[in-house]
């Protein structure tokens, strides 16, 4: 069966990798460090390793097994373009999302340099979106590092927000994210920072998704977002 999940903006996720290091400010509070290592903890084999990077194998084709066409979020418990991960595997990773043409997968990664210089290794069929965290003004460059990659999709992630973004140019991405930190130590996201990035998105004809305000009760501080929700997705969907 597929991992089913409770992330809004999909359906289920698939980790053939999990493990991760922290690279940014967003990092900090990193929701699957502390999820990786609750799991050790429990005996979960998957994570023996703890948030160290570590390959699956023996899950790289379990998409392949889900008949049910779904929304994808490839390695929401990792990085795929991490350095610790070899090109060879990334490749194998692609190779399963482009026989599982059924099945659209969203791929986030904070390291967009490394992206940008594997990508014209892989096979971008059209049912694999590829996305960036930008968390604040200081990470606004990974969106055009974006841009090189010949994904059918481009979209960003302004999750944790935890800084304001402006001047953005959403020229050839299709898709934006909108969320707050969770849990403890979260960090506050200003109602304007998100609205200003709303704005932008109007302006420029991006379809905007409002995830969640966040906070230390994220269900409590709820979606809402000038009395309703957010929730367009790309046109391709």
């Amino acid at each position: 069966m597929a991992a089913k999940t409770k992330i809004e903006w999909t359906e289920n996720t698939w980790n053939p990798v999990t493990g991760c290091t922290k690279i940014s400010d967003g990092c900090r509070n990193c929701y699957a460090y502390t999820l990786a290592n609750r799991l050790k903890l429990m005996g979960n084999q998957k994570y023996s390793n703890g948030f160290n990077v570590t390959l699956h194998e023996y899950c790289l084709h379990d998409p392949l097994k889900w008949k049910k066409p779904s929304l994808v979020f490839v390695n929401s418990m990792s990085d795929l373009f991490h350095k610790d991960i070899p090109l060879e595997f990334i490749k194998k990773v692609f190779d399963v999302m482009n026989e599982a043409s059924r099945h659209t997968f969203q791929i986030l990664t904070k390291r967009h340099e490394r992206l940008a210089e594997l990508a014209v290794h892989l096979n971008w069929t059209p049912n694999i979106w590829q996305g960036v965290t930008v968390e604040s003004s200081k990470y606004i460059d990974r969106i055009e590092y974006l841009k090189m990659v010949p994904a059918k999709v481009h979209f960003v992630s302004f999750e944790p927000l935890i800084g304001e973004v402006t001047n953005i140019d959403f020229e050839g991405i299709d898709w934006a994210i909108v969320g707050g930190e969770s849990g403890f130590g979260a960090r506050v996201m200003k109602e304007e920072w998100v609205l200003s990035i709303k704005e932008e998105c109007e302006n420029q004809g991006v379809p905007f998704y409002f995830k969640q305000w966040g906070g230390v009760n994220k269900k409590k501080s709820g979606r809402l977002l000038l009395g309703k929700t957010w929730d367009a997705m790309p046109l391709s969907v």
